[in-house]
């Protein structure tokens, strides 16, 4: 009787506390053949709250989707992002700023990672080995072979990964992607992306670190450099974005849009181009790539127009931009359906739902690492060329730089010491 006694005593305990406090499960534990099951909740974290990941608040608000945890290393942006989790309706949001602390703990099922993009691969990997999925801001990684980290981690863990290369979730893209893979303006000969320029790196005079900003792991695996306020800043004009060592410039920036569109265009997202040529070598104008079969695709040269992208074919053309802007030669093949032999790319309508979908489905992405790796590597050799200023031939297949010893060292990149790429 006594022992009966002391176990309702604890039953009644563990109820009042259940009552007290809410439950949160991972979604796995209630799925069926597949980590999250089709009605289970998504507990979901999110890592870097800078400016980029005003775009993906929204999964919050999604169908069961269940926010969990904000983290960055600057309080402020910790600060701002609670405040916003609680205009959303969700006061029991933890603020972290120790991404470890989302990656260990087994209640979340997705992480977005919307950090510099030096520290993408490391927080996505890390994360995917924890059993999570991944939402990862292009472009995916900071050098090739943390690309390659990344493609093996995806086929490893079986996570679901979305790549934030959003267009190939919008119907205008999808369009000119199609108009070009059906063969509608013949064989294609060119295509021009529009890139623009950032401003050179600032070396700015060393300044105080502010209080409750862990500027060495804001660094992370990049070398050491004295805090400016103008090293740090997240503005689409410059800030972080205008150091090699956080990023790969313009090539990642807007490359990682423009170029994976001409992948997927191409029918290419297995593969790559063989020669990269910066611009200013022996006199050429404008930076460009070439494929094995001589379709070069050029950067910022005005033959664009006033189109992001224009891919160029034997019997016709395609002008594709932003805000539904599309326009082909001969016109009307913008309006024409499709035939019933013609191919129908991957539809998805909405980036963020596809990968939450897909986590439901255990699904491929529209965007997963193996294409977000490829696309990304053409922005990787794109800077590596610029930085050297000569040109440099890539096997695609094999994935290393041919014939020059000291362009192929960019591949990876040394990383500081206790920041290590996780296996």
């Amino acid at each position: 009787m006594n022992s009966r006694r002391e176990f309702l005593k604890k039953t009644a305990l563990l109820g009042v506390s259940g009552l007290a406090a809410p439950i949160i499960s991972k979604a796995s534990t209630l799925g069926l053949n597949g980590r999250i099951g089709a009605n289970s909740r998504i507990n979901l974290a999110y890592i870097g709250m800078g400016l980029q990941v005003k775009s993906h608040l929204g999964i919050s608000n999604m169908e069961g989707v269940q926010p969990l945890y904000v983290c960055d290393v600057k309080q402020d942006m910790l600060s701002k992002a609670s405040g916003e989790m609680t205009k959303r309706g969700f006061n029991e949001v933890t603020a972290t700023p120790d991404y470890e602390d989302v990656i260990n703990d087994p209640a979340v099922d997705a992480v977005v990672v919307t950090t510099p993009d030096h520290w993408h691969a490391a927080m996505a990997i890390a994360a995917m080995r924890a059993g999570k999925d991944v939402y990862v801001e292009k472009p995916m990684t900071l050098t090739i072979e943390e690309g390659k980290a990344m493609v093996e981690a995806e086929a490893r863990y079986g996570s679901i990964i979305q790549v934030g290369s959003m267009q190939r979730s919008n119907g205008t893209f999808r369009k000119a992607a199609e108009i070009v893979r059906n063969g509608w303006i013949g064989e294609i000969k060119t295509a021009y992306c529009k890139l623009g320029s950032f401003p050179p790196a600032q070396l700015d005079a060393p300044e105080e670190i502010p209080d409750g900003f862990n500027y060495d792991k804001w660094l992370g695996p990049a070398p050491f450099e004295p805090y400016s306020a103008s090293r740090v800043q997240g503005n689409y004009g410059g800030g972080w974005r205008r150091h090699w060592d956080y990023g790969s410039r313009k090539n990642g920036d807007w490359g990682a849009h423009h170029y994976d569109i001409v992948q997927w265009a191409l029918g290419r997202d297995e593969t790559g181009p063989v020669k990269f040529v910066p611009q200013g070598y022996q006199g050429e104008k404008h930076a460009y790539y070439e494929y094995a079969d001589g379709i070069r695709v050029y950067r910022d040269h005005p033959d664009s127009g006033k189109y992001m992208i224009r891919i160029q074919g034997t019997e016709g053309d395609v002008y594709v931009s932003r805000n539904g802007q599309i326009m082909t030669t001969p016109s009307g093949f913008a309006k024409q359906p499709l035939g019933l032999g013609d191919e129908r790319l991957y539809l998805s309508k909405n980036h963020q739902v596809n990968w939450i979908e897909c986590i439901r489905t255990r699904k491929r992405t529209i965007c997963p690492a193996s294409v977000g790796h490829r696309t990304g590597s053409i922005c990787l050799l794109s800077g590596i060329t610029e930085r050297l200023g000569r040109p440099i031939q890539w096997d695609p297949e094999n994935e290393h730089i041919i014939g020059d010893p000291a362009a192929s060292k960019w591949e990876s990149r040394p990383r500081r010491a206790g920041y290590e790429l996780p296996a």
